[in-house]
């Protein structure tokens, strides 16, 4: 069976969208936008800017590129010359969509369109761990484009629009975090599956996660030697194999849990688990609590 992990972790997000905006900025100017845990993304129209990512080094943005951040962070963005003691700015709306930063007047010298998004997914913590902080993605037009697209369709009132919005939102997604592969040095899922050893092994987990894997069964699957593999998946992915491994299992057995159409030990060896009773460890040492409660509250607050 073929399974793509990144197209399974960003469907299991279940992305939908809050706002998508148009702002303009001219002269000097500077604007914050303090931590909220939501995903965030921008795209650059015209002009340049810098922007400081909480944790990361400055980075200045031009025309074409394009921004991801899973969980936002605090960002100030700022245009280049930026004096170090101006004060952050509030945004003026213009119209419906459409903002302004610095000076009101004249020619804008930067158009960017941004976008925040929400994760419905109770698992949304866990999942996004497994992708970088930050992605970055220069040159790849498809991405403006997309966000063209979710602005059009947050504004309009048409039938079917959350679905539509859904589905932009899990293309926009997964562009970005496949594209990103190429200029953002996080370790993440994304880098680990532009890695042809690594997407080998990550594939056969995805696949197969009932499978009882060792390090070793998936040094073999990516063709490297068993310290080799360790070493790798951990530098690139962000995580050691076997953790890895047990953060989707977890994130697969909520899913059953939730669905309710299952038995315990159904679950347990969907999961990887050779009964019910070491299934239940398992979960309740890393969620929390016994997975037979996990479902009777999710029961109760559906």
């Amino acid at each position: 069976m073929t399974v793509d992990p990144l197209a399974e972790i960003v469907t299991l997000l279940q992305p939908a969208a809050r706002f998508s905006k148009l702002v303009e900025c001219a002269g000097s100017w500077r604007v914050h936008r303090q931590s909220t845990g939501e995903p965030f993304y921008c795209a650059i129209i015209e002009g340049q800017c810098r922007v400081r990512f909480e944790g990361h080094q400055p980075l200045i943005l031009q025309a074409g590129d394009f921004v991801l951040v899973p969980a936002m962070r605090d960002i100030v963005n700022e245009n280049i010359d930026a004096p170090a003691d101006m004060p952050a700015m509030v945004p003026t709306q213009l119209s419906e969509g459409h903002f302004r930063v610095g000076r009101l007047d004249g020619p804008a010298d930067l158009r960017m369109r941004i976008g925040v998004c929400s994760f419905g997914s109770p698992d949304a913590a866990l999942l996004v761990s497994l992708l970088p902080d930050v992605v970055v993605v220069r040159d790849e037009p498809r991405l403006a484009m997309l966000m063209e697209l979710l602005g059009l369709e947050t504004r309009e009132r048409r039938p079917a629009r959350e679905l539509v919005l859904e589905r932009l939102l899990e293309v926009l997604l997964i562009e970005a975090l496949r594209s990103g592969t190429k200029t953002t040095a996080a370790p993440g899922l994304s880098r680990g599956l532009a890695d042809e050893r690594l997407a080998a092994a990550l594939h056969a987990m995805h696949a197969r996660p009932a499978q009882g894997w060792t390090v070793a069964d998936l040094a073999t699957e990516a063709a490297l030697s068993r310290s080799a593999f360790f070493a790798r998946f951990s530098r690139i992915v962000g995580l050691p194999p076997m953790e890895y491994l047990l953060a989707w299992r977890m994130a697969l057995a909520k899913k059953l849990l939730r669905a309710r159409d299952m038995g315990m030990e159904d679950v347990a060896e969907r999961v990887g688990y050779g009964s019910a009773s070491t299934f239940s460890v398992a979960f309740a040492r890393h969620v929390g609590v016994p997975p037979a409660r996990y479902a009777r509250a999710d029961l109760e607050a559906a």
